[in-house]
């Protein structure tokens, strides 16, 4: 079962496109802009939708409008300095980075910065890689005063495109903040600022509660060549049974496609009146679909939970239980962390951590109906 991606708001596509213009030089500083009527023709949409994205470039500082002569690109001698990049290959597929993104605009207006969200609107798996290489050179040819990236996952070449896109930011000397995942598995670290919710303890949280409820024996499940946070989870997950007295089977954690009969068969043979902690809310959502066509009952059978609460998390047939994650805060901390490490590039890398919270709900036979 495949999820929806959410759409980004037209608004936010002619703010993105103008503002580009802009800091390439494409619009001059001082040049007249087109008029709104025009604009509307250029971009088919509303002029309501052309207004606001208009209204959010006068607020971030791009233009300015002059009464009786029009809207200008506003006077600056280094206007690419108050630019921010976004390189997230999953934005619009990964539901928890549009609520972060939006903050990070929010907050980046308050200090006169503008944020380029550079995404296509539905870009397949095999180009994402390609695509984030590609905004990396975009970026630093524009010299972008910082960029926030997501590192890609669930490719083969992931690990040589996070560090592709990594050494050109850091060569450029063009500051960066990792969003939710390091370019490393753990235990390695990056030389990245990383803003995240803590992995392992939300995995242990988690773990703890269902044990908490009577469950021996909990699998995690989880996609091939997820991002370095799987494994943070995991080992959480780990500490949580072995604190219990439990030792982790091998065989408990399992990779595959959660939408493969064959696959979730395979674990429901091992596993039955079992739980299934999940890498992340899609995960979860699509193993309950399958575990449904098997004829296998949640919760009374199996036991299902994920992580990222994500808007239909609590509208699915059975309701999840799963991790919240603090959207909002994060992009609050990540463009504080931007400008932290602007005004101060030598300071170490750090990690930031979000607390979080346990979200319980019917698929595990939580409080939530």
């Amino acid at each position: 079962m495949e999820m929806p991606a959410p759409r980004r708001p037209k608004h936010q596509e002619i703010y993105d496109a103008l503002a580009a213009e802009i800091v390439a030089g494409q619009l001059a500083s001082g040049q007249r802009l087109p008029t709104e009527v025009d604009l509307v023709k250029k971009f088919k949409a509303s002029r309501p939708t052309v207004t606001r994205a208009m209204q959010r470039l006068v607020a971030d500082g791009l233009i300015e409008r002059r009464t009786r002569a029009g809207t200008f690109v506003r006077k600056t001698s280094h206007p690419a300095t108050r630019l921010l990049g976004l390189i997230i290959p999953g934005l619009g597929e990964t539901e928890i980075f549009e609520p972060i993104c939006s903050q990070i605009a929010a907050e980046a207006a308050t200090v006169h910065c503008a944020l380029v969200w550079g995404h296509a609107s539905r870009p397949g798996v095999a180009a994402s890689g390609e695509q984030a290489v590609a905004l990396a050179q975009s970026y630093v040819r524009q010299q972008v005063g910082g960029v926030f990236f997501a590192p890609v996952e669930l490719t083969a070449d992931r690990v040589s495109v996070n560090e592709a896109v990594a050494t050109l930011l850091d060569e450029a000397g063009i500051p960066v903040v990792l969003l939710d995942r390091d370019i490393v598995p753990h235990p390695q670290r990056s030389r990245f600022d990383l803003v995240s919710i803590d992995h392992r303890r939300a995995a242990h949280m988690l773990v703890a509660d269902l044990i908490a409820r009577g469950e021996t024996q909990i699998f995690f499940v989880a996609r091939p060549m997820s991002a370095p946070t799987i494994g943070l989870r995991i080992s959480g997950y780990r500490d949580a049974l072995r604190e219990a007295g439990i030792e982790p089977n091998p065989r408990w954690v399992q990779f595959g496609d959660p939408a493969d009969p064959a696959f979730v068969r395979q674990l429901v043979r091992s596993g039955r009146d079992s739980a299934f902690v999940c890498g992340n809310d899609v995960t979860a959502a699509n193993l309950l679909h399958t575990l449904d066509e098997l004829g296998v009952e949640v919760p009374r059978e199996a036991r299902v939970a994920g992580f990222d609460d994500v808007r239909y998390a609590c509208l699915l047939r059975v309701p999840l239980t799963t991790i919240h994650q603090p959207c909002r805060a994060l992009g609050t901390m990540a463009m504080q962390a931007m400008r932290e490490r602007i005004e101060h590039p030598g300071l170490p890398a750090r990690d930031i951590l979000l607390d979080t919270r346990l979200v319980r709900r019917r698929s595990t036979n939580g409080d939530t109906p």
